[in-house]
């Protein structure tokens, strides 16, 4: 197997975004009129980090990140789960504390999961196809048209689970929405950025992988 230097190191920021992402997540902030939780600041930088994944790597490399990644999420959760339904000591005072900030409520869990699994893989998807159809050129179209796509799938996933019944008719398409724009929005932003790492990776790593043949079903998690 090819000895990549920088795979292991992108694949463990993307899994402490996601992470960090769903813990910023418990807060929610208010950004003038806008109101978002948390985990909006730093979660699109886990489709920046699928796309370079993706583009360099190939599709078979990001859906093993992806995997990895929510494995890591699963952990955690059950992880502060036991923590938090474990007998608290009697010098401890925070035990309230702890649950509200910790304290995951399945439907919100079941929602970003969803939501991340659907989103990720239909990101990457995109723009593995998209490479091979463009033969490698405008990578501006990839970066974007996959995120754009992801993104969307994400957002509407998640707020249907997490608010359905909540949320509706205008306030859920505006929550939408408003999520969707953000995340893409900083997509966007960063291209130059993005575009520096990918060319930094593809000459360092000496790869630049085209999915012409790759077995694309999600429920693999070998590299083989």
């Amino acid at each position: 197997m090819r000895k990549l230097r920088y795979y292991d190191l992108i694949l463990a920021l993307f899994a402490a975004v996601l992470l960090i992402s769903n813990l910023g997540a418990t807060k929610l902030i208010a950004l003038g009129p806008i109101i978002t939780d948390g985990g909006a600041i730093l979660f699109p930088l886990a489709y920046i980090f699928g796309d370079v994944l993706t583009e360099v790597y190939g599709y078979k490399y990001a859906r093993r990140a992806i995997w990895t990644s929510f494995g890591v999420m699963l952990l955690a959760i059950l992880a502060f789960s036991i923590v938090r339904y474990l007998p608290a000591a009697p010098e401890y005072a925070d035990q309230q504390a702890f649950e509200s900030v910790l304290g995951f409520f399945p439907q919100i869990v079941v929602a970003s999961l969803c939501a991340y699994l659907v989103g990720e893989f239909v990101n990457s998807y995109v723009l593995a196809r998209l490479k091979v159809r463009t033969k490698g050129k405008k990578l501006w179209l990839r970066l974007i048209g996959s995120t754009f796509i992801g993104q969307l799938l994400d957002t509407t996933i998640f707020a249907l689970i997490a608010f359905g019944g909540i949320l509706t008719g205008t306030d859920m398409l505006l929550f939408i929405a408003v999520g969707w724009a953000f995340k893409t929005s900083v997509e966007i932003l960063l291209l130059p950025v993005t575009y520096r790492v990918i060319a930094f990776l593809k000459k360092r790593e000496g790869m630049d992988a085209y999915d012409k043949k790759t077995d694309f079903s999600p429920l693999k998690v070998t590299l083989d």
